[in-house]
């Protein structure tokens, strides 16, 4: 039973469907005979090691495989989706193997920038705060794209089979996807992956590990192909169950290991009951001794997650193949943003103050460098005048008014204190001004007020409703905790 779950996993995060898994892994030769084996998968959030699951993993010696062949640490970025092993039992882990693959590559069909999502070969992709742009992508967001361009994006699935994007970059060559097919039709040899519309027959393509040599309705499939036909249809050149690559690695063992213990990170995809729920399609138990905390550090309960909850799970695998949870890391949503020049950095405590705002990094934090393309980069490499983007959420139980999830420093602006933006919750209002995390934002007769659809309205109807909202705003730092706003918008 382990060995199958194992297995399951490693196909599964390899392909770029991370789960949050009943099993773990096992990297190359070098991992036979240890009887623990360790799983770590996640999102990259750093490098100088390979930062994941807020630890650090060694890659002294460590085999690298990238979209199924063999490759190097240079390969990765900040936002890539990885599943790392590697040996619980040592003081300071190294890995044994580092697996990554994007979850789709492939041109763009549309871009929704009301819904802050894309569709890309067919398949929906959300783009939010916890997404990382390429920095070749300018502007560093769904502006910087357009339909037809080919990219390459890692992600997680949701319960719902949406892609939620961890990084976008521009990409060449075959289009690739991942997912369950659906409206399969032997006869004229075609199905569907969500919105892609699959012909496995005029190539034809190479089918790969299905009992019979055929598709079956309803598996999880990898296909692949390079061209599409005159119905938008893509010419499928393999489609192959569960994208076995990896896990048919003549190396990999796991029945070698007696214990298998395990740190994931993904949506709930599947939830019955606090003590019963899938992360990603594989099952978890918790307990009484389970303990629940939000990223911040401070105490949650089992009643605040559910289906679609965004967590990070640590524990072992029973021999029923379920993760038992030692902790579940409940992730909140990227509500705060900050972009603005840095009034000072402090490597040793974490603290990153802009606009008079401390913003804690941690660990868990994915911090990067687009300006000056240092790597790896920390908080010790930031000076006083840099300028940064943070996105986070405020911080419970912490020393910082914001714990980051996301750090990147970019391109300075020409003018000191032009293009900063502050996106948080209105605490106060006294119109024609209002506070957000202890920042006067001022407005005028210049400013332009939107609301939740972007539609242009009155400043006074904007103040009616600001108290208590999500407000984002754009325009100039005149002083450390004062921006002079160019627009306001309210946000859902």
């Amino acid at each position: 039973m382990k060995s199958k779950i194992l297995h399951r996993l490693i196909t599964l995060v390899a392909t770029g469907l991370l789960v949050a898994c009943s099993g773990g892994g096992g990297g190359g030769g070098g991992v036979a005979g240890i009887d623990r084996l360790g799983v770590s998968t996640g999102v990259i959030t750093g490098f100088g090691s390979i930062i994941l699951n807020e630890g650090a993993i060694g890659t002294n010696g460590a085999d690298f495989i990238i979209d199924d062949s063999p490759g190097s640490e240079d390969d990765l970025d900040v936002g890539d989706v990885v599943i790392v092993t590697f040996d619980p039992t040592s003081p300071n882990p190294n890995a044994t193997t580092v697996f990554s693959n994007e979850i789709v590559e492939g041109p763009i069909d549309s871009i929704d920038n009301g819904q802050s999502q894309l569709v890309v070969a067919g398949q929906t992709v959300r783009v939010d705060g916890d997404t990382s742009f390429d920095d070749s992508i300018s502007p560093a967001s769904l502006d910087g794209l357009a339909p037809g361009q080919f990219v390459e994006i890692s992600g997680l699935f949701d319960a719902n089979g949406i892609i939620s994007a961890t990084r976008i970059e521009p990409g060449t060559g075959q289009t690739e996807v991942h997912g369950t097919i659906e409206n399969l039709n032997a006869g004229a040899q075609t199905f569907q992956i969500n919105a892609l519309l699959v012909d496995y027959g005029a190539v034809p393509a190479i089918i790969d590990d299905f009992a019979g040599g055929v598709p079956v309705q309803g598996a999880f499939a990898e296909v692949k192909g390079t061209n599409f036909g005159g119905a938008g249809e893509l010419l499928a050149t393999k489609v192959e169950a569960d994208a076995i690559g990896i896990a048919a690695d003549d190396r990999i063992n796991f029945d070698d290991f007696d214990e298998v213990e395990i740190e994931v990170e993904g949506f709930i995809t599947r939830f019955a009951s606090a003590t019963d729920f899938d992360v990603d399609g594989i099952p978890v138990t918790t307990n009484g001794q389970t303990v629940f905390e939000f990223e911040d550090d401070s105490p949650a309960t089992p009643a605040d997650i559910g289906l679609n909850t965004k967590v990070e799970v640590e524990g072992d695998v029973s021999a029923l193949g379920v993760l038992v949870a030692d902790k579940v890391d409940i992730r909140r949503g990227s509500s705060v943003r900050i972009t603005a020049l840095v009034d000072s950095a402090n490597g040793g405590t974490g603290i990153v103050t802009l606009l008079g705002i401390d913003v804690r990094v941690d660990a868990g934090t994915r911090i990067e460098d687009k300006w000056l393309d240092v790597e790896p980069f920390t908080v010790g490499q930031i000076n006083a005048g840099d300028y940064v983007e943070v996105r986070g959420t405020e911080d419970v139980n912490g020393s910082g008014d914001v714990l980051a999830a996301r750090l990147e420093r970019d391109d300075p602006p020409n003018v000191a204190g032009e293009d900063t933006e502050l996106q948080g919750f209105v605490t106060s209002v006294t119109d024609p001004s209002f506070i957000i995390l202890g920042v006067t934002i001022q407005t005028n007769g210049g400013t332009v007020f939107r609301d939740e659809t972007e539609t242009v309205i009155p400043p006074a109807t904007f103040f009616a409703q600001a108290n208590g909202r999500l407000v984002d705003v754009s325009g100039f730092q005149s002083s450390q905790t004062v921006i002079v706003a160019d627009e306001v918008e309210l946000d859902n």
